[in-house]
């Protein structure tokens, strides 16, 4: 199979194909998607064959407007108006109870919920409107791996079984959206999956809101993507280095001592401090944590092609932004943090 970019003027044969049950990445304001007809089951197996992704994973139904998502949910909580009028198009997903039998187990994971987002980025909701259908559309990479925030990304994953890739440039957030469950007992809505949209300007609109801590293990079945324990990965080991410059100091001297060859992802002044000492940098620019949410994925994906041992990456507080920044690091690093000098010893 040829897997054709196709340009903004071309979404009349994305959208055919669509219909037709083929795969078309798509971009949005935070990652590219893998687009699929969310009706028809055979294109939804297809989605999971093609990723590599597990099919207890349920995935995000992506629609054009929200008179979409009431063909399949019957009873909406009552934050849902508030929260539409608010952030949708953008990065938040919102996960309901459906009508049975609205969506194929393949879409759901097996669970009654279904996630539904309305992604920020024009061509998409051209392309989805066209369609006349919504579609699923986890990260279109091999999954566990950095989500892609490029065209050029999702080529290089996916390239020759996929039929085509809607190319709209870079990604403006780089992180996937934040998830947020409406279907608690209590009636208080649950963040499982942090992202640009902050709890902090969820609460601003619908009062309060929980974050959810729960590390799901391979074992388990997630509401929501990207909730398994390690995710995001590189082939790379990725250690996050918590600290100022001589925390990373001491980083680079113990991985040195045990013969790695190193790759830095940080901000402009720690890579130029170092770059004589490591192997590769790949730097943000300066100290925002905007900027390193942006092109944390971009990073990741560009260190795992050097010929490098160990990848270290720059830590935030987590609060607003770096709490979703956080969040991706940490499972791409699988929980591995340096911040005192105990490891090093």
């Amino acid at each position: 199979m040829k897997t054709k970019q196709f340009t903004a003027d071309e979404l009349e044969q994305a959208a055919t194909l669509i219909r037709q049950g083929e795969l078309i990445a798509f971009p949005t304001e935070t990652v590219y998607g893998l687009g699929a007809n969310a009706l028809n089951e055979a294109a939804v197996k297809q989605v999971y064959a093609v990723k590599g992704r597990p099919s207890d994973n349920p995935l995000i139904v992506h629609v054009s407007d929200f008179e979409m998502v009431k063909q399949y949910v019957a009873d909406f909580p009552e934050q849902t108006e508030a929260l539409v009028d608010t952030f949708w198009p953008g990065p938040l997903t919102l996960i309901f109870n459906v009508k049975p039998n609205a969506f194929s187990t393949t879409v759901t994971g097996g669970l009654k919920t279904v996630a539904f987002r309305m992604p920020n980025n024009a061509e998409t909701l051209k392309l989805i409107k066209i369609s006349g259908v919504p579609l699923v559309g986890p990260s279109a990479n091999t999954s566990g791996k950095p989500s892609p925030t490029t065209a050029q990304h999702v080529y290089h994953d996916l390239q020759g079984k996929i039929a085509g890739i809607v190319d709209d440039g870079p990604t403006q957030i780089g992180v996937e959206s934040t998830v947020l469950d409406l279907t608690a007992k209590d009636g208080i809505p649950v963040i499982l999956r942090p992202g640009a949209i902050t709890k902090e300007r969820l609460e601003q609109v619908i009062g309060q809101v929980m974050i959810d801590q729960h590390l799901i293990s391979e074992k388990e079945t997630p509401k929501a993507p990207g909730m398994k324990y390690k995710h995001y990965s590189p082939d790379v080991p990725v250690w996050i280095v918590d600290g100022d410059q001589k925390v990373f100091k001491k980083a680079i001297t113990w991985a040195k001592n045990n013969n790695q060859r190193i790759g830095l992802f940080a901000e402009e002044q720690i890579t130029a401090t170092f770059s004589a000492e490591v192997e590769a940098v790949f730097s943000f620019g300066e100290h925002s944590v905007e900027q390193a949410t942006k092109l944390l994925f971009a990073g990741l994906r560009s260190l795992d092609e050097q010929a490098i041992d160990v990848i270290f990456a720059q830590a935030f507080p987590e609060s607003e932004l770096g709490i979703a920044y956080m969040n991706r690091l940490k499972k791409a690093a699988n929980q591995n943090i340096l911040k005192n000098d105990s490891i090093f010893k």
